[in-house]
This record gives C-alpha cells, structure tokens and sequence, in this order.
C-alpha cells in the first residue's frame, strides 16, 4: 500500500495519482484537478455528482470563479463568515476551466476551504485540489487510514509518521463518531439555495442565520 510523506505525497499527485488526506470533517480522496476524473473511475461515481475544488485560503479559489461585480460581492460575504469552515459553496465558474470536477454541469464548481490546520498545510503546498469523500459510491465514507489503505490500496495515503508529524492523532476504530459532512449551498443569482444541510445548518427563511450541530 503506498504511504507517503508529504512532500512524496504531493510529488505522486503532481504526476497524476490520488491520494487521501484529512479535513475539518470526513477524510478527503483528492487529486489535481487535470485528473479528476480518475476519482469518478475508482469511487464508479455518476458524473452527475460533481467533486469539491478545495483550497488552503480562500483567495486560491478565486482565480476559477466567473466574477461579476453584482454577486462576488455576496460570495465574498459567505466567504468572510464560514471559510475555514464546513461549508461548500457553489458558484459560476470560469469558461469551461476544471470542466471534470462537475462533468454533467460544467457552468458551476463547488469550492471550499477546511477548517483543519494540517490540510491547509498541505493544500497551501499543492494549490486547489479536486475532492470528495473517501468510499465506493452509495457507501458510508470511510473515517480511517487502516481502512482506506485496505479498501483503496492504489491510492497514496500519508504515512503513520507523516500525520504524526502534522499532529494528527487517528482515534481508536471502536470510538469513531461519523462526522456531518459539509453544507451546500448555490449561488442562484439573487441568493443562495440550499442543496445540503450539514454541519453548518442555515434556516430556509435567512440563509445568514446558522448555527454549528455539536
């Protein structure tokens, strides 16, 4: 199984593999966004799904947006209040850039950025990354590294020491609690919609009134 440093692990997806990392909620199967579409082939994803563009600073996430000086204003706002955070937001995109991150819908990409100090550490090195969880499609995301190395033993993991060395601390199997997973929401031109409530539940009446499920 290949486990990885970090500087190995980003090296291995610079050249087209994908690897697994943690985030603020469940771990994340990522690779470059020219790429991304080898997630679809291992995860037999439906294209009508489409993945996360993940950044360590929201200002990485900018440059693949269709910005418009009448809504980035709003996007801005969302942006200021929740990232880092468990939110993804679903904006216009720029032309036909990261076309296999969303292959059924190309006008729109999802990004966020994670409230997690390791995976901004990594992403900052990598650049923006295509994501999504880690499991075969219709099953439970897997929550672990000794069971996404047994169930997606071709994908690079970071190695035990790698995570110690960002301090993360995997938890005993039998005392996993899966986390929620992030809030969606779509820019649709005049507010936002909600496609998923998650970790961050906002009230259909005032999409700025939230709070944070314990």
């Amino acid at each position: 199984m290949p486990q990885a440093t970090i500087d190995q692990w980003v090296q291995h997806l610079r050249q087209g593999a994908i690897g697994s990392f943690p985030t603020d909620t469940v771990p994340a199967l990522a690779a470059y966004p020219d790429f991304a579409d080898q997630i679809y082939t291992i995860k037999s994803r439906s294209a009508e799904k489409p993945l996360i563009l993940m950044a360590g600073d929201s200002q990485d996430l900018w440059p693949y947006l269709a910005l418009d000086q009448n809504n980035s204003s709003h996007w801005q706002i969302m942006m200021d209040a929740f990232f880092p955070g468990a939110l993804t937001l679903v904006l216009p995109k720029r032309d036909q850039i990261l076309v296999k991150l969303n292959p059924a819908q190309t006008r729109t990409i999802g990004v966020r950025v994670p409230n997690h100090h390791s995976a901004q550490a990594i992403l900052r090195q990598t650049g923006p990354l295509a994501t999504t969880s880690v499991n075969r499609s219709g099953e439970p995301a897997l929550l672990n590294m000794i069971d996404i190395r047994s169930q997606f033993p071709n994908i690079y993991t970071l190695s035990d020491l790698a995570l110690k060395e960002l301090g993360i601390v995997e938890p005993a199997i039998s005392t996993i609690t899966p986390p929620l997973p992030s809030t969606v929401i779509e820019w649709i031109g005049t507010g936002w919609t909600i496609l998923r409530q998650g970790a961050i539940v906002f009230s259909d009446a005032e999409k700025h009134t939230y709070r944070i499920k314990n």
